[in-house]
């Protein structure tokens, strides 16, 4: 059910904070207030804890992904999708996951291939997590869906999903996009060398 349509950012963010939608289909270019700064917004308010967004634009630029993804967005589609692509992805990120069009998902991948791993040390916060919630996080950072890690652990799927909020609470973060890159950016997983 479509709770309201905004023509602004601005719009946008008030709307969301009233009524408190499952999921936000954002644009990225707005008046008033860009996507991008829409999401960061939603994403920060209490009222948005439960929103999740999903980023449709027709701007297939790696700065707005990575931009979007930092945000806080839960997927990325592109504008060229069908309109039963994006009624399953709406979906999708309702139930939970995350959503990446196929060209930004494999972009993705060669980014974080490309760079070389931080010289950092583990932070804090990794520290504070039980060696299952580790384990968990490793496999959504490989992309592991909740059933998949359910099905890998065998365990049910209602504790992968206790074990996915605990890791989003515990290391300060709003979605599974961002969990995988603080599991790659923290060293937790390695990234693959290209050949």
């Amino acid at each position: 059910m479509v709770v309201g349509e905004a023509c602004t950012g601005l719009e946008v963010v008030d709307l969301t904070e009233r009524e408190r939608p499952d999921v936000v289909l954002m644009d990225v270019r707005m008046p008033e207030m860009d996507g991008i700064e829409a999401t960061r917004r939603i994403c920060r308010s209490p009222a948005g804890a439960g929103t999740r967004i999903l980023i449709l634009t027709m701007f297939d630029l790696d700065a707005y992904v990575f931009a979007a993804l930092r945000a806080g967005a839960t997927g990325f589609l592109l504008k060229d999708t069908t309109p039963l692509e994006v009624l399953r992805a709406v979906e999708v990120v309702a139930g939970g996951e995350a959503l990446l069009a196929p060209g930004v998902t494999r972009r993705l991948i060669d980014e974080f291939a490309r760079v070389p791993p931080p010289e950092t040390t583990p932070s804090a916060e990794l520290a504070t997590l039980t060696a299952r919630e580790r384990e968990v996080l490793v496999l959504v950072a490989r992309g592991f869906t909740n059933a998949a890690v359910s099905d890998h652990l065998n365990v049910s799927p209602t504790t992968v999903k206790t074990h996915v909020g605990h890791l989003l609470s515990k290391l300060d973060v709003q979605t599974r996009a961002q969990l995988v890159m603080v599991a790659y950016e923290s060293g937790l997983v390695e990234r693959r060398s290209r050949r």
